[in-house]
């Protein structure tokens, strides 16, 4: 016997589908807009800075900028709720692509940082939107609605890296020069993904879910908790929260330090800008097209089996990079695509596992907090990047990835549920973070 939706149900389904409509398409907007500059990041500081070995440090910049904001964006968000968070994220990566623009006609590379550190903001509003798609998702349902938000940055990521070529005559007519014209793309797709959120994201969904909960009775009511500080406590306390921060942490890591280093890796052997650019938008589809089968899978057969599946892909993944010549080849192409769908299988995983293991109040926080981590384990990973690839070669650098890749595995083997949940620390003192 089948029991009737509630009012209350019908609601909260139409206010999920609503919620979700216009997460997509302001993940499309924000996609192109962070990826059309993804695929020159790297050669832009190698020119503006002369060096190789410092290549890197902008894609590190930004995502570090990702990790540091999502910081502030955590505290909003309890505070006001996902909207003016996200808002803010995209509004900072604006700035951060005039200022990539003006670092690139000046030559400034201390600008060109600071600017990538505040181009992270998209990276985190893109990072954050996926938490939104959970808030009002039936626990059921959780990681296929949050992996179709991921899903949708497909089209705008795709779309963005292949915008290199069309970007020249652009900067040609504005008089830039020719590696900052992505980035002119990238802020037309920021101020769009701006107006979607800021006018249609309403009603506000985590305010929404909250009130929900307390009407409902399935919360008590206290306030929404925004210190990272308190949810990187909260998420320690349990093991699948842990295992869901760790793999967040280490699986972005290995992706990014792989994909920043690729165009580099291909330049050098003489790929042309359009080859370059190809193999990144391949490797993005890899990263979000596979996303709601991911999802599918994590509701069924559980956050940690898949992150053990998405070991498995990046460890396979960067072996065959490891085993890639200079330049272009099969075997990069496979390697970064396979690189992109074991992402995915730990973002959509981890994201599952760190959102289910904690209560409604906690979420902003926890969420927050392993944004944070997972953002400087990448910086940290992109930075180290540069050095490896300076003083040894990418191939060592995508094996170094793929024993970073194992222990994902071996955490995911490792952990197991506990028969009652683990108790929530007391507060602290209040953070400022």
């Amino acid at each position: 016997m089948t029991t009737a939706p509630t009012p209350a149900a019908d609601r909260r389904a139409l206010l999920q589908r609503r919620t979700l409509g216009t997460l997509v398409g302001s993940q499309m907007l924000g996609g192109v807009g962070l990826s059309a500059g993804v695929a020159v990041g790297a050669l832009l500081a190698e020119e503006v800075s002369g060096s190789a070995e410092l290549a890197g440090l902008g894609g590190t910049f930004q995502v570090l900028g990702a990790a540091v904001i999502a910081v502030p964006m955590a505290r909003v968000m309890a505070a006001r709720g996902r909207r003016p968070g996200l808002v803010l994220g995209y509004v900072l990566a604006a700035v951060g692509a005039v200022g990539l623009v003006v670092a690139g006609v000046v030559g400034s590379f201390p600008l060109l940082l600071v600017s990538s550190l505040l181009f992270g903001g998209a990276t985190a509003s893109n990072s954050q939107a996926r938490y939104a798609a959970a808030d009002l998702a039936l626990p059921a349902r959780r990681a296929r609605d949050l992996s179709i938000v991921v899903w949708s940055t497909t089209v705008g990521s795709v779309v963005g890296p292949n915008l290199v070529g069309p970007s020249a005559p652009v900067a040609r007519a504005f008089g830039l020069p020719r590696l900052t014209g992505p980035f002119v793309f990238s802020l037309v797709g920021l101020v769009l993904a701006i107006v979607v959120v800021a006018v249609l994201l309403r009603p506000d969904p985590l305010a929404e879910a909250r009130r929900l909960a307390v009407d409902e009775g399935d919360e008590p009511g206290e306030p929404t908790h925004g210190s990272v500080v308190r949810g990187l406590r909260v998420a320690l306390t349990h093991p699948v929260a842990r295992l869901g921060v760790l793999t967040l942490a280490l699986g972005h890591g290995v992706m990014v330090s792989v994909m920043v280093m690729t165009p580099l890796h291909m330049a050098h052997g003489d790929a042309q800008l359009s080859v370059i650019g190809l193999v990144i938008s391949i490797h993005i589809l890899g990263m979000y097209a596979l996303s709601p089968l991911t999802g599918w899978a994590v509701d069924r057969l559980g956050g940690r089996v898949v992150a053990l599946l998405g070991s498995v892909v990046l460890v396979l993944a960067t072996l065959l990079a490891a085993l890639s010549p200079m330049g272009e080849s099969g075997r990069l192409v496979a390697g970064l695509f396979l690189l992109g769908v074991g992402w995915s299988c730990t973002l959509v995983a981890g994201s599952a596992l760190v959102t289910g293991a904690v209560a409604a109040a906690e979420r902003p926080g926890v969420q927050g907090a392993s944004d944070l981590v997972m953002g400087l384990a990448a910086g940290g990973g992109g930075a180290v990047a540069g050095v490896i690839v300076d003083r040894v070669d990418f191939h060592a650098l995508a094996l170094t990835s793929l024993g970073v890749a194992l222990v994902i595995g071996l955490a995911a083997v490792g952990t197991r549920a506990p028969a009652t949940p683990e108790p929530v620390p007391e507060p602290a003192p209040r953070s400022p973070l």
